[in-house]
């Protein structure tokens, strides 16, 4: 996926922060492996993705988002983010073992 930046305000992030969930976190994830898949219930006025990583400190993050584009830039713009729960984390690496196999 290929993009220029991230687009930020008050309201987004104070959505993420809820969830204890840092800026350079979601940031980061991006620039690393991660599973990205279109949020079709979701995507009514804008196309929405959901994305799955792992963080460094190897917390696995679920974020929802969009992409603007703004003066010529292609930006992300988060919409939510939390850690996953140790549930969803089990059906998910058993999804990717599933998948990998």
């Amino acid at each position: 996926m290929l993009f220029d930046g991230f687009d930020w305000d008050k309201g987004n992030r104070g959505k993420c922060l809820k969830h204890s969930v840092s800026v350079d976190e979601i940031e980061n994830l991006f620039y690393e492996n991660i599973l990205v898949a279109p949020d079709i219930h979701h995507s009514s006025k804008e196309q929405r993705f959901r994305a799955i990583g792992i963080t460094f400190e190897g917390r696995y993050l679920f974020i929802v988002f969009t992409m603007r584009l703004k003066n010529k830039l292609q930006l992300i713009r988060p919409i939510s983010a939390r850690y996953m729960h140790k549930k969803e984390v089990n059906a998910h690496e058993k999804e990717i073992s599933r998948i990998q196999k």
